[in-house]
């Protein structure tokens, strides 16, 4: 018996869950069908089945979705069109549709489908005007994104040239209805994005199945992520489409999307000459406190210059020199005058100095005379007490002192055995 591949239930299921998967048209599919079995679960998901006369679909649509993508109470029998995702769970092998958005089929599908589409985008803050980016005031490139032919471009062109004869208008030729529109303005967009400094998209008015192509969620993500500003002016006035809450800028008419991008040549020139005489005025009126400024610093630089300061210098030098000479004079007088007095102090010093030595050799001898150590040269002695005090009498002295007695060759130590007053 020939060798054969067996493979599990796991692995069937697999494959067959991403050949769903791989399919580009079941990604994002829409089902037209009635609901039976619809049943609420606590989680916030519901579980229903989609059928027709030739069969059923199973489908399931999360909690989150169906905050999002459910403007209604769903019920038995109600006639729907279901959009989502079609794969397979693998634990049971069944297929089934992942529904992200529910609407009832009939009168108002497309409106409903705007409605459900435009909340979920507001929520995801694609409208927030955080991400919205400023016209620039003066542009040179303008690009359009429409039907090669028709009033919207005519308009456009024309009222961007009579506004400005100078402007580049690039035109990228797209669809703008009908199955191919969405992808048509998608590339129109990324091909201009970065080439031209603001891109107008948009159309004529129509019904809303006409402008359905600018309600897509794909052309909105490529209107919020193009880094070029984008201006949406798609239908008339009264018509609104999600591009115009995306982009940066929302004009009722492609001719309005027209003025808002392109300056008025003319008053840019008027504008240009009003600076030009305001720019002229301030160059005089700085040119004149310049002038001004610079005979006030020729003044100052003529009070202030080397030369004069030089010569006041010299006249401070001159007058410094003279009061330092006559300082100088005063000096050399009043040294001399203290030499002169010193002089003179000298002599009568030497004199009352030779009459001092004279008295103190008089006064000298007769010291002499009395000087207890002449006295103590002969048979005289000196007495102090134990303590070194000199006695002046026998009052100070009692029988047992110690004495000492001071003689002109040395000292007597003696202790007093009798004291009589004479």
């Amino acid at each position: 018996m020939a060798s054969v591949n067996v493979f599990s239930v796991g692995q069937v299921n697999a494959y067959v869950k991403r050949m769903f998967d791989e399919d580009y048209l079941l990604r994002h599919i829409f089902v037209r069908g009635e609901v039976s079995n619809c049943k609420y679960h606590s989680s916030g998901h519901i579980y229903f089945t989609l059928k027709d006369a030739s069969g059923t679909l199973s489908c399931v649509m999360f909690a989150g979705n169906v905050r999002r993508g459910l403007s209604f109470h769903m019920k038995e029998g109600d006639s729907v069109v279901a959009e989502g995702s079609l794969s397979v769970y693998e634990r049971t092998g069944a297929y089934q549709l992942y529904v992200s958005a529910v609407v009832r089929d009939g009168a108002g599908l497309l409106h409903e489908r705007y409605e459900l589409l435009k909340k979920r985008l507001e929520e995801s803050g694609m409208f927030s005007e955080e991400y919205k980016v400023p016209i620039p005031r003066y542009i040179q490139r303008l690009g359009v994104v429409t039907a090669p032919t028709g009033a919207a471009v005519r308009d456009i062109i024309n009222v961007a040239t009579r506004r400005n004869p100078y402007v580049q208008i690039i035109l990228y030729p797209a669809i703008v209805q009908g199955d191919e529109a969405k992808e048509s303005i998608i590339r129109g967009i990324r091909a201009l994005d970065g080439k031209v400094d603001v891109i107008i998209i948009g159309r004529g008015g129509g019904s809303i199945e006409d402008l359905w192509a600018f309600n897509e969620e794909e052309v909105a993500e490529a209107v919020f992520n193009c880094r070029t500003p984008i201006i949406s002016a798609v239908g008339h006035e009264t018509d609104f489409v999600i591009t115009d809450y995306v982009a940066d800028r929302r004009a009722p008419t492609p001719s309005a999307a027209a003025e808002l991008a392109v300056f008025e040549y003319s008053a840019f020139v008027q504008d240009l000459r009003v600076m030009r005489h305001s720019l002229t005025q301030a160059i005089l009126h700085k040119s004149g406190a310049v002038r001004r400024e610079a005979e006030s610093l020729r003044r100052d630089f003529i009070h202030l210059s080397p030369a004069n300061q030089i010569r006041d210098l010299r006249m401070q030098a001159a007058q410094m020199s003279d009061r330092l000479e006559n300082r100088m004079q005063m000096t050399i007088s009043l040294w001399k005058t203290r030499l002169l007095l010193r002089d003179r102090l000298q002599s009568v010093m030497d004199t009352k100095l030779t009459a001092r030595r004279h008295t103190l050799q008089l006064l000298a001898g007769e010291l002499e005379k009395v000087s207890p150590v002449a006295r103590l040269s002969g048979s005289y002695g000196f007495v102090t007490d134990a303590d070194g005090r000199s006695l002046s009498g026998v009052d100070s002295v009692k029988p047992g002192d110690l004495l000492h007695i001071r003689m002109k060759d040395g000292r007597i130590s003696a202790q007093a055995r009798e004291v009589e007053k004479m």
